[in-house]
């Protein structure tokens, strides 16, 4: 077992500029917005190719959409979902940004409502938007567990693996600090990463209108529940059945609602199968 002051003490500065008083730039708003930036480049390529149901002078509008989704679901499911005893005694917190607190799932809803929204404005098809949106967002995921790294913040629970690092801000044992899982990084890769390289190929081999997002519900809702088994429950938050954190529990519905969209369209395409061979026997 490695000493614990061994350990690398994770004393990242959060900011990428600061003018003092709370005034600056965060890397975790850079994050969002390398994010973006980086989702209207694959975008505006697929425009250009006659993969996406709009040309490449609507994407940044398309962008604005999905950003004011991802912003307004995040902040709002957060605040509804793990912060609702104080919005109830203060609502006007919902609106006090500076005080952080975004939720994914909240996000994954306001991005969904954008996008439709935005579809529905432009007689478009919905499902064939959400599956770009559905395709390039787990990118801005992935950018985000890093900016919750450098933040030093959701951090892991105590372990002694090699590669554990120690948070200042995490809460003490027997009052001592102790080395945890870099679990935004697990975060990161699984949630993250994986998922955008699936939704990347699901999308450039499927023509199938929501079958991407099906995809990326599952690979996402799969691995957030599975990196949850490193990651500190949120203080204040339960613990059910004494093992499920309320992020894992939150992210069934998810993996419920992907796996289901799969199945159908397995048996969509195997309905179509039995007629493609009953024609060719008649």
């Amino acid at each position: 077992m490695i000493p614990a002051h061994h350990y690398w003490v994770n004393r990242l500065n959060p900011w990428f500029v600061h003018f003092g008083n709370g005034f600056g730039v965060r890397w975790y708003g850079l994050a969002y917005l390398a994010g973006l930036l980086f989702a209207g480049w694959i975008l505006a390529r697929w425009a250009r190719r006659g993969k996406l149901p709009i040309p490449e002078t609507e994407v940044a509008s398309f962008i604005l959409y999905a950003a004011l989704g991802v912003m307004i679901g995040g902040r709002l499911g957060y605040c509804l979902l793990y912060n609702l005893h104080e919005v109830a005694h203060r609502p006007l917190e919902i609106l006090e940004v500076w005080h952080g607190g975004m939720a994914s799932h909240g996000g994954m809803a306001g991005l969904i409502v954008a996008v439709w929204f935005f579809a529905r404005r432009r007689g478009l098809n919905t499902l064939s938007l959400l599956d770009a949106a559905a395709a390039t967002g787990p990118l801005g995921i992935a950018l985000g567990r890093i900016a919750n790294f450098v933040n030093g913040e959701l951090w892991g629970r105590p372990t002694r693996v090699p590669w554990a690092v120690v948070f200042p801000d995490a809460p003490l044992v027997d009052g001592l600090q102790v080395p945890r899982h870099p679990s935004q990084l697990y975060a990161a890769g699984i949630e993250g990463m994986l998922t955008f390289l699936v939704g990347l190929v699901v999308y450039g081999k499927s023509s199938r209108p929501g079958l991407t997002t099906a995809t990326v519900l599952t690979v996402y809702g799969a691995g957030r529940f599975i990196d949850e088994f490193w990651r500190q429950p949120d203080l204040g938050q339960p613990v059910y059945w004494r093992w499920m954190s309320k992020g894992q529990l939150l992210t069934i519905p998810v993996i419920v609602a992907g796996l289901s969209w799969l199945l159908w369209y397995r048996v969509q395409a195997v309905g179509v199968g039995k007629k493609a061979s009953v024609a060719r026997c008649d």
